[in-house]
């Protein structure tokens, strides 16, 4: 019986998904587990009779030493994290658990230590600290945009009424961009994607011409852009737009020094007075003129031909697609 339950023990032990490694007193190392020759890259004859030191970083030696001294005074030792050194020399994040072995007589012989790979656990901690860091910056900057938005259209309201309405619809066209990136784990919007989605409340614009090569825009674009696209629709309902087929939104990538250059262009029949959107002084030109701009370090601009009105904004790529650059 005793010598059935040692093999399922011995069994138990070699088919571990951690390392288990023994050691005597004067540490070294008895026994070692198909784990932990995966996890450290030495083979079990290449480990037993060796130093434990053989994958104990220089700097953890005193570490091992005090393991050893607790033990002996009988100590219980709570696991604990550390690393130690894979055979190519990179270091392993491991989280261990010591357990002393003892004769039958109850004396301490040596000591059982189980050692579990943490490195996708500390990969995993590292990119949520990264992602709250940068959720945490998107959310300050959407506070200010919201105030700006607040700020800015109570200034050019007529009633109370007036701008209830206006703020609600800003931002709703807000929402709906951070819709899109939610969608995605924020990792890119297509641009097409991102237009289409501020025209869907808006069942007289379905008919927009929309042209340009497939792009993938980063989490500060589609926000902006997307503030850009409701203003411009907006416009474009006050102002007597009838024909929503005689709109169009087209971009292409460019280059010019070496660097990519992102070009929109929206264009829109001219209404009554072919410069009333570049006069306006509303928030929508503040946002087209200005914020949205700045924000995607470009510049922005109005023109009139041919019976059409253009806004063109012109930014570095690096500002605009996702994996070119950082977005502020």
């Amino acid at each position: 019986m005793e010598e059935h339950s040692a093999e399922r023990l011995a069994a138990i032990v070699e088919s571990s998904f951690d390392a288990i490694i023994s050691k005597n007193l004067s540490g070294t190392i008895v026994s070692w587990n198909k784990a932990a020759e995966r996890m450290f890259g030495y083979a079990e004859i290449e480990a037993v009779g060796k130093s434990i030191y053989l994958i104990i970083p220089d700097d953890k030696w005193d570490e091992e030493a005090d393991i050893l001294r607790r033990l002996k005074m009988g100590e219980r030792i709570e696991p604990f994290q550390t690393t130690r050194c894979h055979r190519d020399g990179r270091m392993v994040p491991i989280s261990i658990t010591i357990s002393p072995i003892k004769s039958r007589g109850g004396e301490l012989v040596g000591a059982s230590s189980i050692a579990r790979d943490i490195s996708e656990t500390r990969e995993s901690d590292r990119r949520l600290h990264l992602l709250m860091r940068e959720i945490n910056h998107r959310v300050k900057n959407q506070y200010a945009v919201v105030l700006a938005v607040i700020r800015q259209t109570a200034t050019r309201s007529r009633s109370i009424e007036e701008f209830e309405k206006r703020v609600r619809e800003r931002i709703m066209a807000l929402s709906h961009s951070h819709d899109l990136l939610s969608q995605v784990d924020w990792a890119g919007v297509r641009l097409a994607d991102l237009l289409a989605h501020q025209l869907q409340p808006f069942e007289g614009l379905q008919t927009v011409g929309v042209f340009g090569p497939e792009i993938s825009l980063d989490a500060n674009a589609v926000l902006n852009l997307g503030m850009a696209f409701h203003e411009l629709i907006i416009n474009a309902m006050r102002f007597g737009v009838r024909d929503a087929g005689g709109i169009s939104v087209t971009w292409r990538l460019t280059s010019e020094e070496g660097e990519g250059v992102f070009e929109l262009v929206w264009s829109e029949p001219m209404a009554a007075n072919a410069d009333l959107l570049a006069q306006e002084e509303g928030f929508g030109a503040l946002v087209l003129g200005k914020l949205v701009p700045s924000a995607l370090s470009g510049q922005a601009k109005w023109s009139v031909a041919d019976g059409l009105i253009f806004w063109k904004l012109t930014a570095p790529l690096a500002r605009i697609q996702i994996g070119l650059g950082s977005s502020a």
